[in-house]
């Protein structure tokens, strides 16, 4: 009979992460959005105004890679960017549109917290004290 590894914290919480962003991605799949897509919206308006070089930083992704999928964004009529002249930095905002798709997908997000956080309710406060211990925040 094969032994069995000792426990990794790391692999354990590489499966949650797993189960749970599948979950989320389900959830948003609805609504025409990937996790990432939410990500950039979400990070769009959390600071109207942001360059793509600061979308990408905070996103994670190469500086090409945020224009690319900004240009998807805009032609879904979710993004604009108010740059007021060629060659200026980009100001990027999110739109109306994409304020009622943030509200919506926030709804499923709370779907998805509320049925996670009932079926697990240590875990969940768990990562919250860790987040508010590492991150200095509740939420």
């Amino acid at each position: 009979m094969p032994e069995t590894p000792p426990f990794s914290p790391t692999v354990a919480l590489l499966t949650v992460v797993g189960v749970w962003q599948e979950a989320f991605a389900e959830a948003l799949k609805p609504l025409g959005l990937t996790s990432r897509t939410y990500a950039l919206l979400g990070h769009i308006r959390g600071m109207p105004g942001i360059s793509f070089s600061e979308l990408a930083r905070r996103s994670r992704i190469t500086a090409p890679s945020a224009h690319v999928a900004v240009a998807g964004l805009k032609q879904e009529g979710l993004v604009e960017d108010a740059t007021a002249r060629a060659g200026a930095a980009s100001r990027l905002q999110v739109t109306p549109a994409g304020e009622q798709l943030l509200a919506q997908a926030a709804t499923r997000l709370a779907e998805v917290d509320d049925r996670f956080s009932s079926a697990h309710p240590g875990l969940t406060e768990a990562l919250r004290a860790h987040v508010a211990e590492v991150f200095g925040t509740q939420d």
